[in-house]
C-alpha cells in the first residue's frame, strides 16, 4: 500500500493524532481529522487529502460524508465500529473506481468494552438499541463463514455463493461440522419457548444454564431445558449464526432481537438433511492495545516454527558430533530467537538471547548459514531491515521530570495546630514577623510587640533617678 491514499478510522480524537504523529515519524504523510478541529483546519486538512498532498488521513466518523475520492485504497479500522451500517458506509469508500480496495478491521475486547461504556449515561431505549447494534458487529468480527455473507444478509440480502474469494475466512476456510441434529433441538426450543426470546436466553436454555432469568419464567421445566448439553455456548452460537445466515430462523428486530422461526425452519424440523457449519473465531489473545499484550508471562515464541525446527534438528547434529547434550550448545530460548530475528552473521546472532561471543564462534557457523540459506529461499524480511519509529511521549517525560524533581527537592514539613494536627492547606500558615533583637522574643501579636519594644526603648533612652538612702 506503498504511496497509496487510504483512510485510518477510530474512536476517539487522542488516538487520531497519536497515529498521525507516528505515521509522519515513519514518512508517511499523514494528518488527523476530528470535530474537535475547526472548521478551517479540518477544510484544509480534506483538501489536502483530495489533492493527495496527504496520503493518509486518521479520522473519527466525522471525516468520509461527501468525499468523493475514486482512488482509495485502503480502509482500515484501528478500532471495532459502533455498528454494521457503520462498517459498511465506511468500508464503501474504498476502491469506487473498480480497481483494489482493501478493508482491515482490528478487534480488540477492550473496543468492545469502550463502547458499551460509552452508552451508560443513555436512556434504557438507547442503550437496549446500542446494545444490539455492538452484538451484531461483534457476531461479524467473530464469524468464521464468509463475511460477504454475512454483512448482505444483515441487510437482507442473500448471497448463494458459498466462497467469496475475497475475506479471510474464505482465503482460510475452517474445519465443517455436522450438527443436522443440533437444528432440531435448536428449532424446537424456538417452538417451546413460543418465538419469544433473543439468542442468549436460547443457548442458556438448550445447554441447560439455570440463570435468575430462566427461574423467573420457570422453563427448567421445559423438555428442551438442557437438550444440549453435550455442547458449549460458543457452538450453540455459531449454530444460531449461520441457521440466520441459511434462512431457517430470522432476527426480529422490532423486538430486539427476537429469534423468530421461519417456513424453512419449520420444514427442517419435519424433514432433517444434512447441515454442516464452521465455528466462530475465538479471538482470545484479542485482550487489548498492544502495550497491554505486550506484558505476556515471560515464555518466549519463535516467530517462525518451520525454522526453529530446522534449528532443533541442526543443535541435534551438532550435540551428537562433539559428544554433547543438545541445550549446551544452544538453549531453546536462543534457538526462538534466531527463528525470530534471523541472525546471518556472528555479530547478529550474539543479540540473540543466551549467545555470548565466544559460543557464537564455537558453534554458530552453521546455524548462520542454515538462517541466510532460509531467508533467501523465502525472501523473509529480517526485523533490521524494517525499523518502526515511535514518537517521543511528552506528557510521559514531564511525569518523569516531575517526579525526580520532587525527590531532590526537600519539602518542609507541614504546619501543625496546638493539638499536633497537621493544617488542611499551606494558605492558613504564615510565618510570624521578624522581631527586634533587644524585644521580647515571645509576643502573641504584633500590637503587643511595638507596645512592649516602645516602653523598653522609652526606658533606656532616660538615665533612672538613683532612689534615696534611708
Amino acid at each position: 500500500m506503498k504511496n497509496k491514499s487510504g483512510i485510518i478510522y477510530t474512536l476517539n480524537r487522542k488516538t487520531t493524532e497519536e497515529l498521525a504523529s507516528i505515521l509522519e515519524a515513519n514518512g508517511i504523510t499523514a494528518v488527523a481529522y476530528h470535530a474537535g478541529l475547526d472548521a478551517k483546519l479540518r477544510s484544509k486538512r480534506q483538501d489536502d487529502f483530495l489533492s493527495e498532498d496527504v496520503q493518509v488521513i486518521v479520522a473519527t466518523i466525522a471525516f468520509g460524508m461527501g468525499i468523493d475520492k475514486p482512488d482509495i485504497r485502503f480502509v482500515i479500522h484501528y478500532n471495532i465500529p459502533k455498528s454494521i451500517e457503520n462498517y459498511y458506509q465506511e468500508t464503501g469508500r474504498a476502491g469506487r473506481d473498480g480497481l483494489e480496495g482493501k478493508c482491515v478491521l482490528y478487534y480488540s475486547h477492550k473496543d468492545v468494552s469502550k463502547l458499551e461504556h460509552l452508552m451508560r449515561d443513555k436512556p434504557l431505549s438507547e442503550r437496549e438499541v446500542g446494545a444490539q447494534l455492538i452484538n451484531e458487529t461483534v457476531a461479524y468480527a467473530e464469524s468464521g463463514v464468509c463475511r460477504r455473507k454475512v454483512i448482505l444478509s444483515y441487510f437482507g440480502e442473500h448471497y448463494l455463493e458459498e466462497n467469496c474469494g475475497n475475506c479471510d475466512n474464505c482465503k482460510h476456510p475452517k474445519e465443517k461440522i455436522e450438527a443436522k441434529a443440533e437444528v432440531v433441538v435448536a428449532l424446537k426450543a424456538l417452538k417451546e419457548l413460543d418465538e419469544k426470546f433473543a439468542t442468549d436466553y436460547v443457548v442458556n436454555i438448550v445447554s441447560g444454564k439455570l440463570t435468575p432469568q430462566v427461574k423467573m419464567f420457570r422453563h427448567e421445566g421445559l423438555t428442551c431445558f438442557g437438550a444440549g448439553k453435550g455442547r458449549d455456548a460458543h457452538f450453540w452460537n455459531s449454530l444460531v449464526r449461520q441457521m440466520i445466515l441459511e434462512g431457517l430462523i430470522r432476527k426480529d428486530i422490532e423486538e430486539y432481537g427476537v429469534l423468530k422461526l421461519t417456513d424453512k425452519g419449520n420444514d427442517f424440523t419435519k424433514k432433517p438433511k444434512n447441515f454442516t457449519i464452521v465455528l466462530n473465531n475465538k479471538f482470545e489473545d484479542a485482550v487489548g492495545d498492544d502495550e497491554e499484550a505486550g506484558e505476556g508471562n515471560g515464555e518466549g515464541a519463535a516467530a517462525d516454527d518451520k525454522l526453529f525446527e530446522m534449528l532443533k534438528e541442526l543443535r541435534q547434529k551438532q550435540a551428537k558430533k562433539v559428544n554433547l547434550v543438545p541445550w549446551v550448545i544452544f538453549l531453546e530460548t536462543s534457538l526462538q530467537d534466531m527463528a525470530t530475528m534471523f541472525p546471518t552473521t556472528l555479530q547478529e546472532l550474539e543479540k540473540c538471547q543466551g549467545v555470548s561471543g565466544p559460543k557464537a564462534r564455537r558453534y554458530g557457523k552453521p546455524f548462520i548459514e542454515l538462517i541466510a540459506q532460509y531467508v533467501e529461499a523465502n525472501n523473509i524480511v529480517k526485523p533490521d531491515d524494517f525499523v518502526m519509529k515511535s514518537v517521543v511521549n511528552k506528557s510521559g517525560n514531564k511525569v518523569y521530570i516531575i517526579q525526580q524533581t520532587d525527590k531532590k527537592y526537600r519539602w518542609k514539613p507541614l504546619p501543625r495546630t496546638r493539638d499536633g494536627r497537621s493544617r488542611n492547606s499551606w494558605r492558613k500558615w504564615k510565618p510570624s514577623p521578624p522581631v527586634e533583637p533587644n524585644s521580647i522574643s515571645v509576643m502573641r501579636s504584633t500590637k503587643c510587640l511595638t507596645k512592649l519594644t516602645r516602653r523598653k526603648l522609652s526606658n533606656t533612652s532616660k538615665p533612672a533617678k538613683p532612689r534615696p538612702w534611708t
